[in-house]
């Protein structure tokens, strides 16, 4: 776990945003025409983002690298959900360390 890419991640309110979305999937894409249980796909996140996919593709990348988001490519989509034990694991760091 990279703590210092982990609160690089964090520190952007559109990728904290990106990752309060993801943890609730059902209440922020239920118009996703694909299974929620693939992820969320990028077009999704664009669009409720409101910017552009460029600007949502660089934000994915750094939660990416970061580990705090997996993604699964299932034909031409790309999907995104939380990786909720790195998650874990930063923050008991954090509540372990502070």
């Amino acid at each position: 776990m990279d703590i210092d890419a982990i609160h690089k991640a964090l520190a952007n309110p559109v990728r904290r945003q990106i990752l309060a979305w993801l943890k609730s999937p059902g209440e922020y894409f239920a118009e996703q025409e694909h299974p929620l249980d693939f992820g969320v796909c990028c077009g999704m996140i664009d669009k409720r983002s409101g910017l552009s996919q460029s600007t949502i593709s660089a934000h994915l990348a750094t939660l990416q690298a970061a580990e705090l988001i997996v993604p699964r490519r299932i034909g031409q989509w790309v999907f995104f959900k939380r990786n909720e034990a790195t998650i874990r694991a930063f923050l008991e760091s954090i509540h372990g360390d502070l």
